[in-house]
Order: structure tokens, then sequence, then C-alpha cells
């Protein structure tokens, strides 16, 4: 079932890519359908299904609905109460180039870049935030290579003088700026297509492009959105099954949108949300809360432009050295959160 929430999710323009193989996730098993043979603790596989066969929804959300099951795609199953669906977001890289956005994808990169001799001509595709820190950051530790950024409008994530900045930044750092629509890779010469009809040479093409969610909810059967998003209540209760959260990049939450400083709030909201519903207290509703948005311009600049809670741009920023403090304090705090298990 899909609900029409009022267009895509923010993200990069251009394709995108299915969702990521090892990727742990949830979805609902409908009401009839077959049950696996086995029951076991075995983790760290992908989850294929939700079993909630005979569930009743529960608008307030308190109280025990009854045992759900997890379904992983080797067929084992694990038991649940209440569960997480927090699977991030997806990308869909055309053929012949590396997506960076990916565990798996951001090593291959390492070890193609590693591999390329002085000259060699890099592309990333994607003008947003991922873009923009992959070109600096490959230009400013490989200045012998030949740097390039194709994006259809680059670090507009940014606007104003901060925007500039960026685009200063890229030049300073000798990133050519192309502004423009990859539409095929791996061309039998070797180069990019561009819609424009024009072509680049290219050794390697990095795609820094997001492009959607997983389809686990969708195929699952929670309502989602156009984007294949869970729909959720003010709550960031799934409104298919209350015993069911989705947070970060896969909820359709009304402004969100991708990046930790979506996912870390509302992973420890919803966490919060639980603990007042086991202890029968009032949970409170999501507030969507946004500071600013920074990107990386190399190891020791950066640009941070504040925004109002609603993620609209304000015209003041930070950038420079004390810009790349704010952003390795963003990193750092993001990274100890996951550690400590605290967020938000």
């Amino acid at each position: 079932m899909r609900r029409d929430t009022g267009g895509e999710p923010p993200g990069q323009e251009g394709e995108g890519s299915r969702g990521h193989a090892r990727q742990s996730a949830c979805g609902v098993r409908r009401a009839g359908a077959p049950a696996p043979a086995r029951r076991g603790e075995r983790r760290g596989r992908q989850t294929a299904a939700v079993d909630v066969a005979g569930r009743r929804r529960n608008p307030g959300g308190g109280g025990r609905e009854g045992e759900g099951t997890l379904v992983l795609a080797g067929g084992d199953t694990l038991p649940y109460d209440h569960l997480f669906l927090a699977v991030g977001s997806t990308a869909r890289p055309l053929p012949g180039t590396v997506p960076v956005g990916t565990w798996e994808g951001a090593g291959r990169a390492r070890a193609a870049l590693a591999a390329l001799p002085g000259g060699a001509h890099v592309t990333v595709v994607g003008g947003g935030a991922t873009g923009v820190e992959t070109a600096t950051e490959v230009a400013e530790r490989r200045p012998d290579l030949r740097v390039r950024l194709v994006g259809e409008r680059i670090a507009d994530m940014l606007s104003g003088q901060a925007r500039v900045r960026a685009l200063t930044a890229l030049g300073r750092l000798r990133v050519d700026v192309v502004e423009d629509v990859v539409t095929e890779a791996g061309a039998a010469d070797g180069g990019l297509r561009l819609r424009s009809g024009g072509s680049l040479p290219t050794d390697l093409v990095l795609w820094a492009v997001v492009a959607g969610v997983p389809p686990l909810a969708a195929d699952s059967g929670l309502e989602v959105d156009e984007a294949g998003r869970a729909v959720v209540d003010p709550y960031l209760r799934s409104v298919s099954d209350g015993r069911i959260f989705a947070v970060g990049d896969c909820a359709a939450v009304p402004g969100a949108r991708f990046g930790c400083q979506t996912a870390g709030p509302q992973a420890a909201h919803a966490v919060d949300v639980l603990a007042r519903l086991l202890a029968g207290r009032e949970p409170q509703p999501y507030p969507l809360r946004y500071v600013g948005r920074c990107v990386s311009l190399g190891r020791a600049d950066a640009v941070m432009q504040f925004t109002r809670f609603d993620d609209s741009l304000r015209t003041a920023y930070v950038g420079g050295r004390p810009g790349a403090r704010v952003k390795e304090f963003i990193v750092r705090a993001a990274a100890f959160g996951s550690r400590k298990g605290f967020s938000g």
C-alpha cells in the first residue's frame, strides 16, 4: 500500500541502486503466507520479512500485541515484541561506477584510487554533499590526479555566500566542475556520456548519488509513501503496525532529509517513546529540529550553513578551519553516540 506524501525524499539528483545486500532490515509477512520451517538465534544476516499474521492494530500503542517474528533471508526466524526499521538509504549506480555511499563501495573506491597512476582522470558523480566531500577529499589527498565533479547543480544544498565558498574551495583544489547529468558510464571509449550530448574521458567513476531507500518496507506490506518510505505516526510508529518503529532515511517524516542529523535524533526519540509506553507513560511526538548543513571541503576546510528548525537555510555560516572543527565535532559525536548507544 502506498501513500502520496508530496514528493521524493530529499537526496541527490541522478540514478540510484536498489539496496545494500548485507543491510539489516525488516519487512512484514502477510497473513496466510507460508512460515519458515526453522527458528533460531543466528544473527548478522539480511532480514527478509516480519511474520505478523493475525496482528491487530493498536492506535494507542500501549500493551502487548503478541509476539511477532523476524524472518531472515536464510529461513531462520527471531521473535520480537517491538521492532525498529532502520535500513537507511541506498544508491542505484550506473554500471561501471563505484558507489561511495556503501561500506563495500568505499573500500572498492579506496583500492581503485590507490592503483591509479598520476595524471589519471577521476570523475565524481553527484553534486550534493557526498559528491562535494568526495571530490575535495580525493583532490586534496591525490593532487597528482585530475578530479572532476559532475552534477545537475553543484553544492545546491547550500545557498548564498556559503555555496560560493564551497565552489571556491573546489576551484582551489583544482576540481573541474561540470553541471550536467551523466547518462552512461563505461562506454566503449572509456568515457562518460552526458545528457547534453557531450562526453568526458575518465579512468574511474565514483558514484555519490543517493536515490531512495531499500524496498523492504514496501515489499513487506507496510504502508509506504511514493518513495517507498514507511509511513509513520507522530511517534515514529508504522501506521500499519504500532509495534514497528521506522527511523532515519526509511521513515516518511514530513520535512526530514537524509543524513545522520535526521537518523540519530529519530532513533533516540523512538527509543524514548517505547520506554514511555512500556512504563505506562504518555509518549511525546517527534519534534523535527535541524540546526545546520555542514559539508567538508578537505581536511582543513568546511562550510556549515545554519538553518531554522524546519531546515530552511539562514544566511549565516561558518567556514574555513572553524567550519572544519565543527564538522569534525559532528562526525566524532555521531561515532561516539553510536558506540555508547545514545544520540540526538
